[in-house]
């Protein structure tokens, strides 16, 4: 599984002295990006093919705090794939010190063409690349998200 070690930082706390949930997604969305740069899709080969992934909705769930300082451990799993990868549904979980489930974070989203502003298929190289990721438990085809003239 893919995994990265964080540090839940000062600017990821709230008035309550935890983690703000728009915390959690900004770290999922890191560590989703840093898979596809680990695996030959940095930034620049993004601009290069003029598309980008597009999250349409995120779903947290809330388990355990986490704390100022505190190293957390996020991973990325595929919890839904279109057969022509067009959509997708990632899912980070945050994992606390301790070992212990903070939160799950479950991303859908797509490939956006940033000239035309139309969800597309991938190339087959990045579609190759989101079929590396471990499958959850519960993962499901999905439906294309590519419009058909």
């Amino acid at each position: 599984m893919f995994s990265k070690k964080l540090m839940a930082g000062w600017g990821d706390m709230d008035f309550n002295s935890h983690m703000r949930n728009t915390a959690f997604l900004d770290k999922a969305g890191d560590v989703r990006m840093l898979f596809l740069s680990e695996h030959g899709f940095p930034m620049s080969e993004f601009m290069r093919l003029n598309i980008g992934p597009v999250v349409m909705k995120d779903e947290i769930g809330y388990v355990k705090e986490v704390l100022l300082l505190e190293e957390i451990t996020v991973t990325l799993s595929l919890a839904g794939l279109a057969e022509d990868g067009s959509r997708w549904i990632l899912r980070s979980d945050i994992i606390r010190p301790d070992g212990k489930l903070a939160a799950r974070v479950n991303s859908t989203g797509g490939w956006l063409d940033l000239g035309a502003r139309k969800l597309i298929a991938p190339p087959p190289a990045l579609m190759a690349t989101w079929q590396i990721l471990e499958k959850t438990d519960d993962f499901q085809q999905l439906p294309s998200s590519v419009k058909v003239k």
